[in-house]
C-alpha cells in the first residue's frame, strides 16, 4: 500500500527523484577562513530535480505542470521557473558565489552558453531505461532524459564552447562541473515498484558506478574541477516519514528521521566516495570534490533553530496536512494544499524537495564548511 501511495507522490512531486545569509554562519559568496574564491568563468551542471532549473518543464510541459505553477518560485523569482522549490537551488547559490549568471536550462538556452548551462532534468536517473526494464520498474519512469543523455547534450554543445584541444584545455581549466545530485530517483523508482531496501542495496554499486563513470567521461572531455554530491538523508524526507511510518520508536533517530532509510543513503554515499577515490588515483590532474549533501542536511535536521528553521526540518512548508504536512492526495500546488507564509522558517518545501533556505544552508556548508572533500574553496 505504501508503494502505491508513493507512486502517487512521484506524479505530483518528481515533476520537478535547505536559511538566509545571516543564518548560515557567513556569506555563500565568501571564502571561508580568508581563502580566496576560485575564479571560475563558467559552470556546467547535471542531475535531477534537486538541480533542474527548467529542463523538465520545457521537455514535458503538460505532464509536469505542477512545478510550473505558483507557489513554486514564490520566494526569489516570484514566479515559477521550473525549479522544484520556492526559490533558488544549490546550483544557483554556487553560480552566484562565483559571480556567474544563474544557469540557463539546456533545452531553452540562449545564444550565450560560454558562461554555463544546466543539463539537469527533474526525475532523471543515473541509470538508463534498460536498467529499470531489468528490475521491472520501467513503468515508473517519468523521463528517459538520464545522466547519459545529459552528457550527450554536453558533448553536442562542446563545439560551441571551444574549437581545438588547446582551446578546450584552457576553457575548461576555469570551468566548474556539478555532477549531480543524481541517483536518488533510481532507488525511488525501485521503491515505488515495491522493491525492498535489500533489493535497492544490491543496485548501489551499479548506480554509484554510473555517477563515477559520468565523472570520468567529463574528465576525458577536458573537465578539471568537478563537484560530485552524495544523496540526501531520505529518512528525513516527510514523504518517506508519512508513507513508511513505524510504531516502533527505535526505528527513528533522535531527530525523528527513519534510521534504515538514512543508513541506506549513507551506504550509497560511501560506495560513491570509494569510486571517486579510484578516479583521483587514475586522474591526478583532475580536482574531484565530493560534496556531502547528507552531512550538510543532517546538520540542520539536528539543529534546525540554529539555521532559522523555527518549524523544524521535517515538516513541509507547502502541503496538504498530516503530521508532517505532507499528503500525496493533496501535494503542493494542487487543490487541498496550502503554503506557509514564511518558507525561510522551514527546511522542507514539498515533502521531497527543500526550500530555498534549505538549499542555501547546504550551499553555504559545502562552500564554507567542512562538507566538501577536498575543500571547494
Amino acid at each position: 500500500m505504501a508503494a502505491a501511495r508513493l507512486a502517487v507522490l512521484i506524479a505530483a512531486l518528481l515533476c520537478c527523484s535547505l536559511a538566509r545569509l545571516s543564518r548560515c554562519g557567513g556569506g555563500v559568496g565568501g571564502g571561508g577562513g580568508g581563502q580566496r574564491v576560485q575564479n571560475y568563468t563558467s559552470m556546467f551542471s547535471f542531475g535531477d530535480s534537486l538541480t533542474d532549473t527548467g529542463n523538465l518543464v520545457v521537455s514535458s510541459p503538460l505532464s509536469f505542470s505542477i512545478v510550473g505553477k505558483y507557489p513554486y518560485g514564490m520566494t526569489y523569482f516570484h514566479r515559477p521557473t521550473g525549479r522544484c522549490s520556492d526559490g533558488r537551488l544549490v546550483v544557483d547559490f554556487l553560480a552566484q558565489a562565483f559571480g556567474l549568471p544563474l544557469l540557463q536550462p539546456y533545452l531553452s538556452r540562449g545564444k550565450d552558453v560560454r558562461r554555463g548551462v544546466n543539463f539537469a532534468v527533474g526525475g532523471a536517473t543515473a541509470m538508463d531505461p534498460p536498467f529499470f526494464e531489468e528490475i521491472g520498474a520501467s513503468d515508473k519512469l517519468w523521463t528517459n532524459l538520464s545522466l547519459s543523455v545529459q552528457l550527450g547534450w554536453f558533448e553536442q554543445l562542446k563545439p560551441s564552447l571551444c574549437s581545438s584541444p588547446k582551446d578546450c584545455k584552457e576553457f575548461f581549466s576555469k570551468s566548474l562541473f556539478l555532477v549531480g545530485e543524481i541517483g536518488g530517483n533510481d532507488y525511488n523508482y525501485a521503491f515505488f515498484k515495491g522493491k525492498s531496501l535489500d533489493d535497492a542495496k544490491s543496485y548501489v554499486p551499479t548506480v554509484a558506478g554510473a555517477v563515477a563513470d559520468a565523472t570520468e567521461r567529463l574528465i576525458k572531455a577536458g573537465a578539471l574541477h568537478l563537484v560530485v554530491p552524495g544523496n540526501l538523508p531520505i529518512g528525513c524526507s516527510s514523504a518517506y516519514l508519512t508513507l513508511h511510518p513505524s510504531g516502533n520508536k527505535s526505528d527513528y533517530d533522535a531527530t525523528g528521521c527513519l534510521k534504515t532509510y538514512n543508513d541506506f543513503a549513507q551506504h550509497h554515499n560511501a560506495v560513491l566516495q570509494d569510486k571517486l577515490q579510484l578516479l583521483r588515483r587514475s586522474y591526478p590532474e583532475a580536482r574531484i570534490m565530493y560534496a556531502d549533501y547528507y552531512g550538510a542536511a543532517m546538520s540542520f535536521a539536528q539543529n534546525p533553530k540554529q539555521f532559522g528553521f523555527r518549524h523544524g526540518a521535517l515538516r513541509t512548508c507547502c502541503g496538504g496536512g498530516g503530521p508532517y504536512n505532507f499528503n500525496p492526495k493533496a501535494s503542493c500546488g494542487v487543490r487541498g494544499s496550502s503554503v506557509c507564509t514564511d518558507p525561510s522558517a522551514y527546511a522542507n518545501w514539498d515533502g521531497v524537495h527543500l526550500t530555498e533556505a534549505g538549499y542555501h544552508a547546504i550551499a553555504n556548508s559545502i562552500l564554507n564548511g567542512p562538507y566538501t572533500s577536498p575543500r571547494l574553496l
